[in-house]
């Protein structure tokens, strides 16, 4: 386990809008811990208004709590490896729609092409999965992401086995503790909760 103190995170969005109100306190928590949280969004994260937040009072907040601007574009997004610009990436909502990018390299949005730059510098990526198909079509994804070196894992469940039997998410609270055994080149343990 290596401290989240000092380290540099790069904490990408993606659009599972019903877990963003979950992930504003475990950036929080990165900060008060020491870490420097810049916020990097999909395009849906960035530019859709939904129920939950207006995309643009949604960034406001981003903004407020980190102290940083947002990385939203592909342009943004690509320094990243090249200036190092990261020790972590946590994908928190990670949809399945950007899993499945990742685990077939795709890189067509600022999350994904934050994630390729930050695994060129073989540096780690952590995803907190938030998906309706973790169980079923993303199954084979997650296989294989947890067995490509540098990706891991916030522990995840099933969110509401009866009525949407292969939806899974991650557990949001165990973003820092996760974060830092990634830092230190492990995957916590247990992954399934």
């Amino acid at each position: 386990m290596e401290s989240i103190y000092s380290k540099r995170v790069g904490f990408a969005i993606t659009a599972s809008y019903c877990t963003f109100e979950k992930i504003l306190e475990p950036i929080k928590e990165i900060i008060k811990a020491g870490g420097i949280v810049t916020p990097i969004l999909s395009y849906n994260a960035s530019q859709i208004d939904t129920s939950y937040y207006k995309a643009e009072d949604f960034k406001n907040i981003l903004r407020e709590i980190t102290g940083n601007e947002i990385i939203d574009t592909l342009v943004g997004a690509e320094p990243i490896g090249t200036k190092g610009l990261f020790d972590i990436i946590i994908v928190a909502p990670c949809t399945g729609n950007t899993l499945a990018k990742l685990a077939l390299g795709i890189t067509d949005t600022p999350v994904t092409m934050a994630c390729k730059a930050q695994r060129r510098n073989d540096r780690p990526v952590l995803l907190a999965i938030s998906t309706n198909d973790a169980l079923s079509l993303n199954a084979a994804n997650i296989g294989k992401l947890l067995t490509t070196k540098g990706y891991f894992f916030v522990p995840l469940g099933q969110d509401n086995a009866i009525k949407k039997p292969t939806s899974m998410i991650a557990d949001m609270d165990m973003i820092l503790p996760a974060a830092e055994e990634a830092l230190g080149g492990k995957q916590i343990q247990p992954l399934l909760i």
